[in-house]
């Protein structure tokens, strides 16, 4: 049961294996990471043997469907829940391979996968549910500033040199209610998977990409998000769920990459958000008092997570909330309003 899933801890964590490249394979490489079970693997170290405990292990074996199955929460997402999936490790582990797939698709990672899933359950729950909008932003996180990927690098470069322009900044802002947002990120709506994933196509080629250890490796975080809001069609009540899917840059050492000047300040920046990511998830593992979300805006968005417990709330509006939500639109347009409508 999906839903359950999302009950059954604030955090899970998985861990995935791949397997030995070509290159890897003809220098005579071995794996020093093994999967014992399907909960713990071992690992070689200097100081010898040593095992970590996961709530889920992917062998080398494991395909890009069973990742996506254990890993799915889309009708959770559906029904209301705010759920924040992210792959982390070095670069070049599989963290891309596995959010996004390959370049022709043959194999589609948890990004394309999760696209299709939402309107095929849409499809599904047409009798019961009226999907009233499926609506996405899509972000960069580099060097410690948010870029809108629906606004190419050029278009925002040659903007900046009008006078008269006032170009959009994104900042992480937060409700009354506590709610994290993105303001100033262009929103676009999606009426298929097809444009879902042609928007992530757009969002993908302005993304900073740098030949640093791996031509291909990008030196920035990846934030695609995802909101679903619909109706019930016996109650009235609306429900609106997000989805964010988060693709980390590679988390090795500065010193390991061979990176100079501006690309040193990329691993800087990269490293200080994952390592104050980590300890906001440390913190939330504990149940500590204070959670250190502001140090980082990476971690800022983090503060959804809090919101899942084994109690999680979903965000439900009652039918009358939502009439007088309808009815405050039509005045501040500047609509005449009728006894109906109340």
């Amino acid at each position: 049961n999906t839903k359950k899933k999302i009950l059954q801890h604030k955090i899970r964590v998985f861990c995935r294996l791949r397997p030995m490249n070509r290159n890897e394979a003809g220098q005579g490489g071995t794996a020093f990471v093994e999967k014992i079970d399907d909960y713990s693997v071992s690992v070689e170290t200097p100081r010898g043997l040593r095992e970590f405990q996961f709530d889920k292990v992917f062998g080398a074996e494991a395909s890009q469907d069973e990742v996506f199955q254990d890993t799915s929460l889309i009708q959770s997402v559906i029904d209301g829940y705010n759920v924040c999936i992210f792959a982390y490790g070095q670069t070049g582990s599989g963290k891309t391979f596995t959010m996004v797939g390959d370049k022709d698709q043959r194999n589609p990672g948890i990004m394309p996968r999760s696209f299709n899933a939402i309107f095929d359950i849409t499809r599904e729950n047409s009798s019961k549910f009226e999907f009233k909008q499926v609506s996405a932003y899509m972000l960069e996180l580099y060097n410690d500033r948010l870029q809108d990927l629906f606004i190419s690098q050029a278009a925002e470069a040659q903007a900046q040199t009008q006078p008269s322009s006032q170009t959009r900044r994104v900042e992480i802002k937060r409700t009354r209610k506590g709610v994290v947002f993105a303001q100033g990120a262009e929103t676009k709506e999606a009426s298929s998977a097809q444009e879902l994933y042609a928007l992530f196509q757009q969002a993908c080629a302005n993304r900073h990409i740098a030949a640093t250890m791996n031509v291909e490796s990008s030196r920035s975080h990846l934030i695609v998000v995802i909101m679903v809001e619909s109706r019930n069609l016996t109650n009235g009540s609306i429900s609106t769920g997000k989805l964010s899917l988060v693709d980390l840059a590679g988390s090795e050492r500065a010193a390991k990459t061979g990176a100079k000047d501006h690309q040193l300040k990329e691993a800087n920046s990269i490293n200080k958000s994952l390592s104050a990511l980590g300890d906001v998830i440390s913190a939330l593992s504990a149940d500590l008092p204070h959670v250190p979300y502001r140090n980082s805006k990476l971690t800022q968005y983090a503060t959804r997570v809090k919101a899942i417990t084994n109690n999680a709330q979903r965000n439900v509006e009652s039918k009358e909330i939502a009439q007088l939500k309808e009815v405050i639109m039509k005045l501040k347009s500047g609509l005449t309003v009728d006894d109906g409508d109340v």
